[in-house]
């Protein structure tokens, strides 16, 4: 029987759920999802009903700045193999783009990347897409996907990925075209097809709780299972 939550404060609630997903957020998929089945899925109801901002409105002034992602069941996340967690972003800019950033540095043993040296070299990727709320709900286009191979030795800092994003912001404005796939020719054949496929479905996104330093988010495309994550600002 699920515990009685009604008497948690809603900063225990919180605290709570980062203490559990410390120890799971860098488990397989289908243990992530289990999981949240059998042990997070109360808490996170919980914690919903205490949203201080449930109109999408509301939101959009708090979201804006640099996100990090604790804890996520997006597929997407884990396709490329290496995600340094700690180099990952979420990050909203005041112009309506916001971008998914992380850094990979797989092992010397992964031939996912092609001609160049795991040891020296690191693989940034973002995914930019464009926010409007509109009717009281999230709109999410995806715009592009950008890739850069840099020494692993310089950290991908919340500065550097936010001055990448202006950069790529600024040379794409009035030039986005319709959505096609990216060229991912940098990567394998089989990684490249489920990258390709996933920029391409359709983002829906909802704040099932938002404050000032702590978002949970329910996302969904097309007609995939939903995904949760767990973001705390970046301080």
């Amino acid at each position: 029987m699920p515990p009685d939550l009604s008497h948690s404060s809603t900063d225990d609630l919180k605290q709570e759920i980062l203490k559990l997903v410390e120890g799971n957020a860098r488990s397989p998929l289908s243990q992530k999802v289990k999981f949240y089945k059998s042990t997070l899925a109360p808490l996170f109801a919980a914690l919903s009903q205490r949203n201080p901002f449930p109109g999408a409105e509301e939101q959009v002034a708090l979201v804006l700045g640099v996100w990090l992602p604790v804890w996520s069941t997006i597929p997407f996340i884990e396709i490329l193999p290496g995600r340094v967690r700690e180099q990952s972003y979420q990050i909203f800019q005041d112009n309506g783009y916001y971008a998914n950033i992380a850094r990979y540095a797989p092992g010397h043993r992964n031939s996912l990347f092609q001609a160049f040296s795991a040891f020296l070299l690191a693989y940034d990727f973002m995914l930019l897409q464009k926010f409007v709320v509109q009717d009281g709900q999230w709109s999410i286009q995806n715009v592009g996907i950008e890739q850069a191979f840099r020494w692993r030795g310089i950290p991908l800092t919340p500065e550097r990925a936010e001055d990448w994003i202006t950069k790529i912001v600024r040379a794409k404005l009035g030039k986005v075209d319709a959505l096609k796939a990216p060229d991912l020719s940098s990567l394998d054949k089989s990684t490249a097809k489920k990258v390709g496929t996933s920029f391409l479905a359709t983002p829906q996104l909802e704040h099932l709780y938002i404050d000032r330093d702590f978002r949970l988010v329910k996302s969904q495309r097309d007609r995939q299972r939903p995904s949760y994550t767990i973001a705390i600002r970046k301080p």
